[in-house]
């Protein structure tokens, strides 16, 4: 059952990276609308006879969404049943499920009704979470946690408070640049740092939409030099741990990508092998940071123990 589990936690991680970067997809190219008003059918047809590119890539990403869900699911109940006893489990196997119904219930509202584009930014955000779960099921089914002897592990509370709080923030990141995507104000700034290099401070003639392109730009910046600092202090608090040394590496090297790419995406004007990757970097992003709320975790949970354990044997003392 244990290989069974890892085959599918491995297919639903990278069938969770598809849904992220097809949904991305979809909203690059404006597919949305390709499948016409109707939901999960094409223009109310099981066999599309009107093919277009927009069609194509909208029935795929439906497709491709179906049958990960239904991996998931899978996974999901198996895991429920065989690895229960692991402490996070449950909860993330519940946090896969949840989120994946509730993006694909947010895409189905958004192609029958039609949403806002500030609703829709969130779609993004809610893929994030169900891939992060998904992750990080994987990673518990594989046993990563005992190869770098996590359980020896201690992370003081306040390295865990501001990993807690940087994950947040991150979330905030990801829905100012899905934001971007949906209000098209992916070039209305033509150059990089700022909105026009000659004047960056001449903001009386912004437009909404290069508002929500600098509001963005802004706090990716404030999230890499975040991530930067936070960086350099795990490396040197936690310098004999592996898996701090190099997942924290991993995070730093991940989110400088997704500032490249970001700046990339304006140099070449939106070239979509450019934007797919700034959406794949920063999944991978979330996925790591929310590996270290894990850890966070247990170790917020074995301190615990421990101060229980030492009151106790006081109060015996004390008797």
């Amino acid at each position: 059952m244990v290989k069974i589990l890892k085959w599918l936690s491995v297919v639903a991680s990278v069938g969770m990276i598809f849904i992220l970067i097809g949904g991305a997809l979809v909203t690059k190219t404006e597919s949305g609308a390709g499948c016409g008003s109707s939901w999960p059918l094409c223009n109310g047809e099981f066999i599309p006879t009107d093919i277009s590119p927009e069609l194509v890539i909208e029935l795929s990403h439906r497709l491709v969404s179906g049958i990960v869900g239904i991996v998931v699911l899978l996974l999901s109940f198996l895991s429920w049943k065989h690895i229960g006893h692991i402490r996070e489990v449950k909860f993330l196997s519940f946090l896969s499920i949840f989120f994946l119904v509730l993006q694909g219930l947010i895409g189905a509202a958004a192609v029958m009704w039609g949403q806002s584009d500030f609703v829709l930014a969130a779609h993004f955000g809610i893929s994030l979470i169900s891939f992060a779960a998904v992750f990080l099921l994987m990673l518990l089914i594989f046993e990563i946690d005992k190869k770098f002897d996590t359980k020896s592990l201690h992370i003081n509370k306040k390295h865990r408070l501001e990993i807690y709080a940087l994950t947040l923030y991150t979330l905030i990141v990801v829905y100012t640049g899905a934001l971007v995507r949906h209000t098209n104000a992916n070039l209305v700034c033509g150059d990089w740092p700022f909105c026009t290099n000659t004047a960056p401070f001449d903001f009386s003639s912004y437009s909404l939409e290069q508002w929500i392109q600098m509001g963005h730009r802004l706090a990716a910046g404030v999230l890499f030099i975040w991530t930067a600092v936070l960086f350099f202090r795990m490396i040197k608090n936690y310098r004999h741990s592996r898996v701090m040394f190099w997942g924290w590496t991993t995070v730093f090297a991940l989110i400088t990508l997704q500032v490249f790419f970001g700046a990339m995406i304006i140099f070449t004007l939106l070239n979509l092998g450019i934007a797919l990757l700034h959406a794949l970097v920063i999944s991978c992003y979330f996925a790591m940071l929310s590996y270290f709320i894990l850890l966070s975790s247990r170790s917020a949970a074995m301190e615990k123990s421990h101060s229980q354990s030492n009151q106790s044997n006081n109060f015996i003392k004390v008797k």
